[in-house]
């Protein structure tokens, strides 16, 4: 029974790197794909606060109207659809458009993030199983064969590789994790700042009327 363990273990700590490999690859394929769509939208957030900050210091909600310059980015749609909204049905309602386009949006921002961070938290513990499994093959050489315990050394000194390859997988996973999420909350927390200048300037239409 041990020697088959200890079969299995020369093939499975091989197994380990590959895996760990192909992780890496495929984080740092995500990572580059959530940079580059990210990247625009946070420029567009951004805007979008500044120009927010100018309509509650002024005053200026209706500006909020000539704010709309693209319909793909999430504030902009949400404005869009809110105004088209009140102007046909008034305030009811307004609400939810903002938090059904929220929660249908969210998980297109969020892509990819689930599995950096399932990279990031389980990386270290496949590259500390891959380690001992080589420990577990040096130290079966040694006692199959004359050799000493260079050979030992030498075996452990290998399997540690797995040990660093699983942590240089998991770190950027984590970092690109946590600045991803960031993004993605100033995004959204922008988006609450829409709904509230909206109504805002709802209620300031409302108060003209009466």
């Amino acid at each position: 029974m041990n020697e088959r363990i200890f079969a299995i273990a020369h093939y499975v700590d091989q197994g380990v790197l590959y895996l760990l490999l192909g992780l890496c690859f495929l984080s740092l394929i995500m990572i580059v794909e959530r940079f580059t769509f990210l990247k625009k939208r946070v420029v567009h957030s951004r805007k979008r606060q500044a120009e927010l900050k100018e309509v509650l210091e002024h005053q200026d909600y209706a500006r909020l109207q000539t704010m709309i310059t693209n319909l793909n980015e999430v504030e902009d749609r949400a404005i869009h659809l809110s105004l088209e909204h009140y102007k046909k049905y008034g305030q009811s309602g307004v609400e939810e458009i903002f938090k059904y386009i929220s929660q249908s949006e969210k998980p297109r921002y969020e892509r990819f993030l689930g599995f950096l961070a399932t990279v990031g938290s389980n990386g270290p513990y496949i590259g500390l199983f891959g380690t001992v499994l080589g420990i577990m093959k040096a130290f079966n050489d040694m006692n199959s064969s004359s050799a000493g315990g260079s050979s030992v050394m030498a075996g452990i000194s290998s399997a540690l590789i797995a040990t660093a390859a699983g942590l240089m997988v998991a770190i950027p996973a984590v970092l690109a994790f946590n600045f991803f999420s960031r993004q993605v909350k100033s995004i959204f927390n922008n988006l609450e700042s829409c709904k509230e200048l909206l109504f805002l300037y709802e209620r300031t239409l409302e108060s003209g009327k009466n």
